[in-house]
């Protein structure tokens, strides 16, 4: 049997012009023609289309698929090896990009929108591990909850303020602690009451009471505890007793 140039263009899903272009190049030309001229093509020449358009969507250039199919020593079946080699690679680099994908849609359901570039710039190389390990232990939590909807709506600019916002309080804690201030003493307690606001403006409510289980966590876990030291020497036994403080009097009032 042969076929028209529409009919293959039909059956191969390409374009009319596709089929003309291969033809003039001597990547694939019909196998006769009628005495009208008009191009027939048989099994054999869809076979070779059929490889050709393999190559193709794996990328190859046609220059290239035509010294593949025009090398006489390869045999159909080195073909079909190959082209079953070639497969299995791009259905590891399509899993690759799959995981890509998974990646960047766990990082959206973050909320941050910032390139890994910008993490590290931003907040540090150990930012993403404590962010894994935050949602493993509070995922299910209002509070998780509340700050993924606020943090999906931040710009780089935005957690740039943050991140400045917190160094603010920082400095002031060192600065206190330099000066001799009781944990207990008015400025300690306003450091205090500062950052239990800054949570709960930027991420998510925090009571007095979540503000003390936050504290014991200063200097109950290992890296809060040497986050704080780079503060200052003793600056995690001091802010936490300075939150304790705040919380005790600010539940006094309240009551």
């Amino acid at each position: 049997m042969s076929y028209s140039v529409g009919q293959v263009a039909r059956f191969a899903k390409i374009t009319v012009r596709t089929l003309h272009h291969y033809d003039e190049i001597k990547l694939l030309s019909p196998s006769d023609r009628t005495p009208s001229g008009y191009r027939r093509y048989d099994d054999a020449d869809l076979d070779r289309l059929q490889q050709i358009l393999f190559y193709r969507e794996l990328g190859f250039s046609l220059d290239d698929i035509a010294a593949i199919l025009d090398d006489s020593e390869v045999s159909p079946s080195e073909h079909l090896r190959r082209q079953r080699s070639l497969l299995l690679e791009r259905i590891d680099r399509l899993q690759e990009m799959v995981a890509s994908v998974e990646h960047a849609l766990e990082a959206r359901k973050m909320g941050i929108q910032l390139t890994p570039e910008e993490k590290f710039e931003v907040f540090g190389e150990d930012y993403v591990d404590y962010q894994d390990e935050a949602e493993q232990r509070w995922g299910e939590t209002e509070a998780w909850k509340q700050s993924q909807q606020r943090a999906a709506q931040y710009s780089k600019e935005d957690w740039v303020e943050i991140k400045a916002e917190g160094d603010a309080l920082n400095d002031r804690i060192a600065e206190a602690i330099a000066a001799g201030g009781a944990p207990d003493s008015e400025q300690a307690m306003q450091i205090a009451e500062d950052h239990r606001q800054h949570i709960t403006r930027r991420f998510y409510d925090v009571s007095f009471q979540f503000h003390r289980c936050m504290a014991e966590m200063y200097i109950t876990d290992q890296r809060f505890t040497e986050t704080f030291e780079k503060v200052a020497p003793g600056a995690a036994a001091w802010f936490r007793d300075a939150i304790l403080a705040n919380s005790a009097r600010g539940e006094a009032a309240a009551s």
